[in-house]
């Protein structure tokens, strides 16, 4: 298993507090997602379950890239913009720019605050 998917693990495991994601991301995998400042601050105050999708999903962007057709209500928003939902009230969004390794999530959050 590799450190970056143990990192995911060790969020699911911790002790009801939330580890905080590196603003990096791991770069482990073909591609590297970087999580903005302020949506690592939203994540501490989302349900455990919303978390743990979340952490799949970072997953999924690193090894598969920013096209993520698997996930529910998946959408292109932009040229270089795309979100999912992380269930029926909850949605991430991030950003790719053409022929770069490094995707961007810039919001995770309620649907009605989206920046869409």
């Amino acid at each position: 298993m590799s450190n970056s998917f143990l990192a995911f693990l060790i969020l699911w495991e911790a002790e009801n507090s939330l580890v905080i994601y590196p603003e990096k991301g791991y770069t482990s995998f073909m591609y590297e997602t970087i999580i903005k400042k302020k949506v690592r601050k939203t994540l501490t105050s989302l349900p455990k379950w919303v978390q743990k999708k979340f952490a799949l999903l970072v997953l999924d962007l690193n090894s598969k890239g920013p096209k993520q057709p698997n996930w529910q209500n998946y959408s292109k928003l932009k040229n270089n913009e795309y979100h999912c939902h992380l269930g029926s009230s909850w949605v991430a969004c991030w950003k790719h720019e053409k022929d770069q390794i490094i995707i961007e999530v810039y919001y995770v959050g309620s649907r009605e605050n989206a920046p869409y």
